[in-house]
């Protein structure tokens, strides 16, 4: 299954606030977004080192201003787990313990379950003995409630809301990478239709890409239909994503016919940003039978264009 840990840290890190508005909205309503929002990752994994080893989550610790003018700071825990985990509250309790002895703020934790069994909804911790007993109670969002609304995940402006399509997707075609590749393609135009700007839907795009990986023919003809249709919208660039993506798809093409000396060539694949250049490269490998041929097409693509030669004194000579 696919490692949910970078995409989903990287779109919090980008639309926390759209995050809060589909997930938590009387949250969202409550803090004071004129103020700047604060990443604590790194005071965080001082206070919990090592707390993502070795599991599928996505542990944020974010400073806001609430409209009273007082602060606090929100743990968001993105649990993106396949399978049910039974410390899961346990470790909710702890990570909300810490963060309070360490900063003597209110902290709110937050759950968002990733996971694909609909039955597993935790939203409280407790222990005790004798008649002493400490826990916690926080509000879980979960993914699989939006299965069956992709209408209103696709017609939504939340930018939060294609990571939620797509993650569901990733779940849903698991089995079915033609059923993925499809969703693929119409998430990404879908992004355009919306009304997106390129920075969004490149950053966007990345998070999708990541998600919902696929074979590497099926990959090649989403990004063909992909650049096509983007063509067809008259872009005259080629998007950060479909830029990043296609080297990746280069680079594990490269890496699996020809190994590290293969992948060495990717500096190389780096200086062009020409989507068919990209493309014709992918056909250079699929049909090569040694890594010379590849290694001319790519310098030869990432080669400058000729400079016009200018002859004698630089004008037209007359007839």
């Amino acid at each position: 299954m696919t490692d949910f840990d970078s995409p989903w840290k990287e779109a919090l890190d980008v639309y926390f606030k759209a995050f809060l508005l589909l997930f938590f909205p009387n949250i969202h309503d409550d803090i004071d977004w004129a103020r700047p929002v604060e990443m604590l990752d790194k005071e965080f994994q001082q206070l919990v080192p090592g707390a993502a080893q070795g599991r599928r989550t996505v542990d944020k610790l974010v400073k806001v201003w609430r409209k009273n003018g007082r602060a606090v700071w929100v743990l968001i825990h993105v649990e993106v787990q396949a399978q049910r985990d039974r410390t899961f509250g346990r470790r909710m309790c702890v990570y909300n313990g810490r963060i309070f002895d360490a900063y003597q703020r209110d902290v709110v934790s937050l759950a968002v379950l990733a996971d694909d069994d609909p039955n597993w909804r935790p939203s409280t911790y407790r222990r005790g003995l004798w008649g002493c007993s400490v826990g916690m109670k926080f509000p879980p969002a979960k993914l699989l409630d939006y299965a069956g609304r992709e209408a209103e995940l696709e017609a939504s402006d939340n930018p939060f809301a294609k990571v939620v399509l797509a993650h569901l997707k990733t779940l849903e075609t698991r089995k079915n990478p033609s059923d993925r590749q499809a969703w693929k393609l119409r998430i990404a135009r879908g992004l355009h239709e919306c009304g997106f700007g390129a920075q969004d839907v490149g950053q966007l795009m990345k998070v999708v890409d990541w998600l919902m990986e696929l074979p590497e023919a099926l990959e090649r003809d989403f990004r063909r239909e992909l650049h096509q249709y983007e063509e067809g919208l008259r872009m005259p660039y080629v998007t950060t994503f479909e830029r990043a993506g296609m080297l990746r798809m280069i680079e594990r093409f490269l890496r699996t016919k020809f190994g590290e000396q293969g992948a060495a060539l990717v500096p190389i694949l780096q200086q062009i940003n020409d989507a068919e250049k990209y493309l014709a490269i992918h056909d250079v490998i699929d049909q090569a039978g040694s890594l010379d041929e590849v290694r001319q097409a790519c310098a030869k693509a990432a080669a400058p264009p000729p400079r016009r030669k200018k002859g004698g004194n630089g004008k037209r000579g007359t007839k």
